[in-house]
């Protein structure tokens, strides 16, 4: 058996199961009473659709299908590769969505998303995430939301059951989520030992500075439905 405290990819399994049983234990009652305190509306400024400052709309395998029926060429590889082997070939846990040259979605038109009864899980819940991450001084805590007074107005009347639907919701996005993230990391664990790969940082560094230089093309394992998307990327 391998030990996990020598195996990054079964001590990052072991840390995300354990984010998960905390996120289930997490009091709901606490969750709405945040949500209820905050009252948070959003203003349409449509600042969260870009990637100065939401960065990438990362998509679960239920979005996926949905905007591949959309439109199936505005998907792209997530950013930030999780894991390179020895042989270069990069890593990650699902798709997102692409987004134009000025850094916008690409579904964003005059500050209105195009496909918003079809939006993304995460567009849905946003900005009331709920998830465990460190702060600026490196204490890890719940965070509960996002962007707080950089977008949107607060401190709105919220009645209960809309404060619950926005906790359940929320609740329902971070577990699928973590779940998808989960099934990532043992493909990429069962993977690896079937075709006795390692994570190597040293290559993964190389081939990043290279790529951006235009010396190369990566070449990239997507986790999608249970499996891996092999795709090429300049």
């Amino acid at each position: 058996m391998i030990s996990v405290k020598n195996n990054p990819i079964e001590t990052r399994i072991a840390e995300v199961r354990e984010e998960l049983r905390d996120l289930k234990s997490f009091p709901g009652s606490e969750f709405v009473g945040i949500i209820k305190e905050l009252g948070f509306r959003c203003e349409l400024c449509a600042r969260c659709c870009t990637k100065e400052f939401n960065d990438h709309v990362f998509l679960l395998d239920s979005d996926l299908e949905i905007i591949k029926q959309i439109d199936q060429e505005e998907v792209t590889p997530a950013p930030y590769y999780e894991f390179c082997d020895q042989n270069g070939r990069f890593y990650v846990s699902g798709y997102a969505l692409k987004t134009k040259p000025d850094g916008s979605c690409i579904f964003l038109e005059n500050k209105r998303c195009r496909i918003y009864k079809n939006r993304p899980s995460i567009c849905r819940v946003y900005p009331h995430m709920l998830h465990r991450e460190a702060d600026e001084t490196g204490k890890v805590d719940w965070r509960q939301i996002s962007g707080l007074n950089e977008h949107g107005s607060y401190h709105s009347e919220l009645d209960d059951s809309t404060c619950e639907a926005i906790a359940q919701e929320t609740r329902a996005y971070e577990e699928a989520y973590l779940m998808q993230m989960i099934g990532f990391l043992e493909a990429v664990r069962d993977h690896f030992r079937r075709n006795n790969l390692k994570h190597v940082q040293r290559t993964y560094d190389r081939k990043m500075r290279e790529f951006l230089k235009g010396e190369c093309e990566l070449e990239v394992f997507v986790y999608c439905r249970g499996g891996f998307k092999r795709q090429k990327l300049r």
